[in-house]
């Protein structure tokens, strides 16, 4: 098949394609970078430079292919850009999709949502994905989408490196014994990929989790992995965390929204995934400490 990629050479868009061009599928990734193309050929694929704000660009991209994997994603330092309007900018995103992909004709879409979409508000900065696929969903009928709703990403957790090299400890406005779900990128992409090779029939929801632990067992396995078996997790209150990540030059908007969407953790963001729970799947959280202490070590 021919499968259009979005998101570059990211964590889940590069396993993607090499998974994908191993299958003998022809795989167009899409860049904004044009330092990008020569590493998308080496892995077999064909590269296209272009912006996923332009639909033009992403609808001549398109056209021609049987699926399309289309993700919203921004710069690595866009929670810091004080003049970005996080939410807005990952929604236009979604909203040239939803142009790119009724102009093109495609009729076989696999988007990278979230955990916390079938939240309309009180999910913070998650809240664009609520948009996205609410966008989506006004694509005609015979357009087949399976909307991919990943937990919260192990990568995540590099966050918590400042604060425990200068602190001794994981702070964050949330914490205890609960149990959560966590992804490894690498199993999304693997999810991804078998869902390429799957029927699509009309508007399809599956949910993607690796691990389910809580705040106190990360605290445990990351402190093990780094050598320092006391480390522990401590939860602050929203003021408090909001006031740490705009003092170290967060957004105060994005800062707003990262505090609801870790706050909404026990009102309401796991409520669906707990109904449509998933098959775990094989990267576990001892897995990602080994790659954590390696982060750490080199910080």
């Amino acid at each position: 098949m021919k499968i259009v990629v979005t998101g570059s050479l990211g964590h889940i868009s590069k396993p993607l394609t090499q998974a994908l061009v191993q299958k003998g599928h022809l795989v167009t990734v899409i860049s904004s970078k044009p330092e990008r193309q020569k590493e998308i050929e080496l892995l077999g694929a064909k590269a296209a430079i272009g912006r996923m704000e332009d639909p033009a660009f992403l609808a001549e991209t398109f056209r021609g292919n049987d699926i399309v994997y289309a993700m919203e994603t921004l710069g690595p330092n866009s929670f810091f850009d004080q003049n970005l309007d996080f939410v807005a900018a990952l929604t236009q995103i979604g909203n040239s999709y939803r142009q790119a992909l009724q102009e093109s004709g495609v009729k076989k879409v696999i988007h990278l949502s979230s955990i916390g979409a079938h939240l309309e508000s009180g999910n913070g900065i998650l809240a664009f994905h609520y948009a996205v696929e609410k966008n989506l969903n006004q694509l005609p009928a015979d357009v087949s989408i399976k909307f991919m709703r990943p937990v919260g990403f192990y990568y995540n957790m590099y966050a918590f490196i400042p604060t425990i090299k200068t602190q001794g400890l994981i702070i964050s406005n949330y914490g205890g014994d609960e149990k959560e779900p966590w992804v490894a990128p690498e199993d999304i992409a693997e999810v991804i990929a078998e869902e390429i090779e799957q029927p699509f029939n009309g508007r399809e929801i599956r949910y993607i989790a690796s691990d389910e632990v809580s705040p106190n067992e990360v605290a445990q396995a990351l402190g093990q992995a780094i050598g320092k078996p006391e480390l522990k997790w401590m939860a602050v209150s929203d003021e408090q965390f909001m006031n740490g990540l705009i003092a170290i030059g967060m957004n105060p908007q994005t800062a707003r929204g990262y505090t609801e969407m870790n706050a909404s953790r026990h009102s309401g963001l796991y409520d669906d995934y707990k109904r449509n729970k998933p098959l775990l799947r094989k990267i576990k959280l001892k897995d990602f400490a080994r790659q954590f202490a390696l982060a750490y070590q080199q910080a």
